[in-house]
């Protein structure tokens, strides 16, 4: 298999987007609220991603993912609560292959989102790297990670509410920089923090043209609330989106298929799908515009085009209507000509080339972030004794202190002996012994003058 090229803008790209990680390490590790921000893995057109720790009650540690929303979209009220809502959706997902969301929260006025952490690198780190080491992506690797994406959207599209109505979840950004990729092999597809229920609605509003009037409202609504969202994740993403969703109209399950269906073609090409500015991009998707694949030596080729035929078809009707549809195809084909490859091979596949490099970085990051907060820790035990000038004294009423004799005095108290302590002192025993017999000889002499008064 082949390596996806890297263009030229791409390049300069990635060197600022490391000046600016270099720039931001600087920084860590950091306190944000209940976690501690020791590396930065990564930036989006909506968040930064920190690896961090957090410490639960009884003091055991774990890593998670942080995506610390950029300032200007944290304060825009309207995505705030769109974020919220679709975030909260997310959170009721469990399955193996996607990312689960454990928090939700704001802190020092910047919304974040905090998810599972993913022992590896996501897809586009990943095609980097191998473009850097010029190492070729095995065609059977490249089929695993598609047919693992395919179950995560074939879970998600399926998944229902408390009541068992479907929530009808869209990803909208099934793309290289969402799928995780584990160096146990394990792939996850994460970030369904934009996806849009986008028939709760339709269920309110019941069946027929009420129904379909309360959608495009919402759909309206949806629009005024997204134009920001689309103005900042538009670019980079305009390569991985279907013809209706690049036009501005509505998505369903079968615009994340379409996506899907890049991926297959980009990872067996070997390059990208659409190439060119944003904006030339954009309108290549609006089109949807398919190059016929090019050959590759891949066994039967026919039938792997044929399933990208039908994935990447511009007329949603004429796609695969399920996610299992294109899995069961792709599976089928990956079993006949010998392709289907286990997760444990390609985790042993990621270990052996990047998983030591990488990994090795990372606890560096984190030991040096535990050393400065050990420092810190030091550093706040040594001056909380410490009372400042401007503190105000601490005045003890309970008890006034004695007042300190005349030096005269207390030389010459220091010269008296110190009293001797008798060593045949009577025990507390010995007392109530004597107190006994006192309280005995008084009622015989008692009784003795009673009888001589008879």
């Amino acid at each position: 298999m082949g390596m996806l090229g890297a263009s030229e803008e791409e390049d300069v790209s990635a060197r600022q987007a490391d000046a600016d990680s270099q720039r931001l390490l600087a920084e860590l590790p950091r306190a944000f609220g209940d976690y501690l921000l020791f590396d930065r893995i990564g930036r989006g057109g909506m968040a930064e991603i920190f690896l961090a720790r957090t410490r639960n009650s009884l003091g055991g540690t774990r890593r998670v993912v942080v995506k610390e929303v950029l300032p200007e979209l944290s304060s825009e009220l309207g995505f705030a609560r769109m974020l919220i809502r679709e975030a909260k959706l997310a959170a009721r997902l469990r399955h193996r292959n996607v990312v689960q969301v454990l928090d939700l929260g704001r802190e020092s006025n910047r919304l974040f989102i905090a998810m599972d952490y993913v022992e590896g690198f996501d897809l586009n780190q990943l095609l980097r790297q191998l473009s850097k080491r010029r190492l070729p992506f095995p065609a059977e690797f490249a089929i695993l990670v598609v047919r693992e994406v395919l179950q995560a959207l074939d879970y998600a599209h399926r998944a229902r509410d408390d009541h068992g109505a479907p929530l009808g979840l869209v990803h909208r950004d099934v793309s290289p920089s969402n799928v995780l990729i584990s160096f146990d092999g394990e792939v996850r597809l994460c970030d369904f923090g934009i996806a849009r229920a986008m028939d709760m609605d339709l269920r309110r509003g019941g069946d027929g043209k009420q129904a379909e009037d309360l959608l495009d409202a919402d759909a309206r609504a949806g629009d005024a609330e997204e134009s920001r969202i689309q103005r900042v994740r538009v670019a980079g993403k305009s390569a991985y989106m279907a013809p209706e969703h690049a036009r501005g109209d509505m998505v369903d399950a079968r615009s994340d298929l379409f996506a899907a269906g890049i991926l297959l073609w980009e990872l067996c090409a070997g390059r990208r799908l659409y190439r060119g500015t944003d904006a030339e991009m954009l309108e290549l998707a609006r089109r949807g515009e398919v190059p016929p694949f090019p050959p590759r030596g891949l066994p039967a080729s026919e039938q792997l085009q044929a399933i990208l035929d039908r994935a990447l078809h511009i007329d949603p009707a004429s796609r695969y209507q399920a996610a299992s549809e294109m899995l069961e195809d792709l599976d089928r084909y990956a079993l006949e000509y010998g392709l289907m490859a286990s997760q444990l091979r390609f985790g042993t596949f990621l270990t052996d080339h990047f998983a030591d490099e990488i990994v090795a970085l990372r606890r560096a990051r984190e030991r040096a972030a535990e050393d400065a907060l050990h420092a810190r820790d030091m550093l706040v035990t040594e001056v909380e004794p410490v009372t400042l000038p401007s503190d105000p004294p601490v005045v003890r009423r309970s008890f006034p202190p004695p007042s300190e004799p005349p030096a005269t005095e207390r030389r010459a108290s220091e010269q008296q002996p110190a009293p001797e302590v008798e060593a045949d002192a009577p025990s507390g025993v010995r007392r109530r012994l004597i107190q006994a017999g006192v309280i005995a000889f008084v009622a015989a002499v008692a009784a003795l003058l009673y009888t001589l008064a008879r």
